[in-house]
């Protein structure tokens, strides 16, 4: 069942009804719903769809002519070369609007070397005058970022558009497990980010621990292999990334630390650090208030591999061994709350950027993040769930994942980390998983630079 995708629908939506020639740019992790989205597109449109495949050139070229003839009036039965396919298409796209899909297109560039510069040599001279809509479609994410979208590539300048697909944010993905409560859709995300695919395992007969079970402490499980997997296709020496990937889930968030954690030397895992940024897997972080900073941060950035790496990768043992529910049982579960705190804060900064989220804010931060520093007079850093930044404002913002009503004291501390940072106007929100104690909600009640929200008010409709 596909479901969301409007702002990507309506782009290529757009693209289409230009009449001209576009070429449109489509990329993203594996899993994320990239071919389901043109296949929706494409609905009702006369389109050539080929999938490139991981085969010889003569293999990729006879599926790509036998793509382009089922759409056509032509004599011939295949084509001997990618110019002559090409060549065809030159014809076809001039008088009609025709929509060509080149899916998983990185298997088929790297069959055939020259296949870029031959789209180039067409796109200059026939395609640019002609009625043509090209779709070029990768989950390599490095492929696509540097030989389609790099200026080294034959293709460079040449798309009208680009679209990375990314994960469903949580209040997107919950249409994807409307079986499940609130507080199990937000478990979910934090085990699955969003990917459409990984949803479609979930099955309404098992309860959430049972789902999560038969997804990742399985041995036949869809999702226990997938993070080692999804590496082997894109890494060529992936234990080395797994080392990486591995000592940030375990605690280590700055340069020296994952390379002594990982075994490195400094300038291997700060390669390797940047690959997997590259790919979407980690993510740098500075204080918000920094441009630029040594204090920056590694952090997971795909909440499947966070989770993974956090709960499966160190049990794989006992999980072959066939006792993955005792695992779970035993060492997971009980750490899910605390494993929530730093998703529930994603969440947290999805909402303010929500319709619903902006019309709460006291004003309209320039920029929202995570803030971390020195207390000089405690000797002692000071972390804030997210900051948003103004001219003349500051935004403090703490986010609380516990099965505790949140009471005045938070608010008291959090007042004093807001100390750190000057700024003619200060402003706190908070948000509870579980509500506020009585006493908590009154005194918000009686300041107006206090605001207090709950997870069931910030999934609520309207």
């Amino acid at each position: 069942m596909f479901c969301g995708r409007k702002k990507e629908l309506d782009s290529l939506a757009e693209l289409y009804e230009s009449g001209k020639f576009e070429f449109a740019v489509v990329y993203g992790r594996r899993r994320v719903g990239k071919t389901m989205l043109l296949n929706e597109f494409c609905k009702g449109k006369k389109t050539i769809f080929f999938t490139g495949i991981e085969a010889s050139v003569s293999e990729n070229l006879s599926q790509l002519s036998k793509a382009v003839l089922e759409h056509s009036d032509a004599k011939e039965s295949s084509f001997d070369s990618f110019e002559k396919v090409l060549s065809y298409l030159d014809s076809l796209a001039q008088n009609e609007r025709i929509v060509l899909v080149i899916d998983e297109y990185p298997y088929l560039a790297k069959s055939e070397a020259s296949f870029p510069s031959l789209l180039q040599k067409h796109i200059d001279h026939a395609w640019k005058k002609s009625k043509l809509m090209l779709i070029l479609c990768g989950s390599s994410m490095s492929f696509m970022e540097n030989q389609v979208l790099g200026y080294k590539s034959p293709l460079y300048g040449r798309k009208t558009s680009q679209l990375k697909i990314l994960p469903f944010s949580f209040f997107e993905s919950r249409e994807l497990c409307e079986n499940f409560v609130a507080e199990e859709q937000a478990l979910l995300y934090g085990a699955l980010w969003g990917v459409p695919e990984y949803y479609s395992h979930l099955s309404n007969h098992e309860d959430l621990d049972g789902n999560i079970v038969n997804l990742m402490f399985r041995p036949g499980g869809r999702l226990f292999e997938e993070p080692l997997n999804l590496l082997k296709q894109e890494m060529r020496a992936p234990a080395t990334y797994n080392a990486v990937i591995t000592a940030i889930a375990q605690g280590a968030s700055r340069l020296n630390e994952i390379s002594t954690h990982a075994g490195l030397e400094t300038g291997a895992a700060s390669n390797v650090l940047s690959a997997l940024m590259e790919l979407g897997i980690i993510r740098r972080e500075i204080p918000a208030t920094e441009k630029n900073s040594r204090k920056s941060i590694y952090i997971i950035n795909d909440l499947m591999y966070r989770f993974w790496f956090s709960f499966v990768w160190e049990n794989q043992t006992n999980i072959n061994r066939g006792i993955g529910d005792a695992v779970y049982k035993n060492f997971v579960k009980g750490k899910l709350n605390e494993y929530m705190g730093h998703v529930f804060e994603e969440i947290c900064l999805q909402y303010l950027y929500t319709e619903k989220g902006l019309a709460q804010l006291p004003f309209l931060p320039h920029t929202m993040g995570r803030w971390w520093g020195t207390n000089a007079k405690e000797r002692r850093e000071e972390e804030i769930d997210i900051l948003g930044l103004g001219e003349k404002d500051l935004l403090f913002c703490e986010c609380k994942w516990t099965n505790k009503l949140t009471d005045v004291d938070v608010l008291n501390a959090l007042i004093e980390k807001s100390k750190l940072l000057n700024a003619k106007n200060k402003h706190y929100i908070f948000f509870s998983k579980s509500g506020y104690t009585k006493k908590f909600i009154q005194i918000a009640k009686n300041r107006d630079d206090v605001a207090l929200v709950t997870f069931d008010e910030m999934i609520r409709e309207g």
